[in-house]
């Protein structure tokens, strides 16, 4: 199957350094990860995702607003 998806600029030009550096295509390396994340995931209960440090919602929160923000308190 072929589709298409958006990846950042700087993101793709990585994978594309890994991929060549490690002999691979770019192709071989997104599969890769698609497959690791796919059994993360379904080896997690509930479908709990734990967080990638420095990537999503959590890395612009202060500690101070970090507790409230991951136990979804009230302000």
């Amino acid at each position: 199957m072929k589709t298409t998806i958006d990846i950042p600029d700087a993101l793709a030009c990585q994978a594309m350094d890994v991929a060549a550096r490690d002999g691979d295509t770019l192709g071989d390396l997104v599969l890769a990860g698609l497959r690791g994340e796919i059994a993360r995931r379904a080896a997690s209960p509930d479908g709990f995702r734990a967080p990638v440090p420095g990537e999503g919602r959590a890395a612009d929160l202060s500690l101070e607003d970090a507790p409230p923000t991951a136990y979804q308190l009230p302000d």
